[in-house]
């Protein structure tokens, strides 16, 4: 092989490899119109369905919908006592120091057909009112800081239990007070009008 036949072949070589690249990079350029070319021609166009039916779904799908979780920690306390007989003596007092949530949120399960309406791109939706799902406390961050029982009596194991309950229901309270149902019902049209939104409604209106 002559020096001037390898030369050519490596010119040869260098343009099949230029023209190659040239060519990926006009193939991406046009890839978004090439593929809507293709798929008019065979029949293949994309289509989202945003029909009624499927927008209440799609919803009810989300089924229980927690959209905000309230925590506190709380020295709840309880006792007993004998309207006779002092404290130390028949008394039983406990302080325990309680962590605890609530947990509130819109359930879809039970929307209707006649809560949605839909026009084009336009979609309208009677949104269910917001709810306490549960109200918690984590026992495992929940202990008991001080107990004093009198020397007459045993200690009461029903005690600590129905502390627990009043910490419940004062998590509860505290929650309901610092407007968590506004707050549940807030995020619930946040995340409503994303997920409306990306179905390719334009308008979104929430009642």
């Amino acid at each position: 092989m002559t020096q001037g036949q390898g030369a050519g072949r490596a010119r040869i070589v260098v343009g099949i490899v230029v023209g190659a690249l040239a060519m990926l990079v006009l193939i991406r350029q046009v890839q978004p119109s090439w593929d809507g070319w293709v798929g008019r021609l065979f029949g293949r166009t994309e289509r989202i369905d945003v029909s009624q039916p499927t927008v209440v779904d799609k919803i009810q799908k989300l089924q229980r919908l927690e959209t905000v979780v309230y925590t506190m920690d709380k020295v709840v306390s309880g006792e007993k006592a004998n309207a006779i007989l002092p404290d130390f003596l028949v008394g039983d007092r406990l302080l325990m120091i309680v962590h605890g949530d609530v947990v509130a949120g819109v359930d879809f399960g039970g929307l209707k057909s006649s809560d949605v309406s839909v026009e084009g791109r336009k979609v309208r939706l009677r949104l269910p009112g917001a709810q306490v799902f549960a109200t918690r406390v984590d026992n495992a961050r929940t202990r008991v800081y001080s107990r004093q029982t009198g020397l007459l009596v045993p200690v009461d194991p029903n005690l600590e239990t129905q502390v627990r309950q009043e910490a419940e229901r004062q998590l509860l309270n505290a929650a309901l007070q610092d407007g968590i149902l506004k707050t549940a019902n807030q995020n619930s049209r946040t995340t409503l009008t994303s997920l409306l939104q990306g179905l390719g409604f334009e308008r979104v209106e929430l009642e």
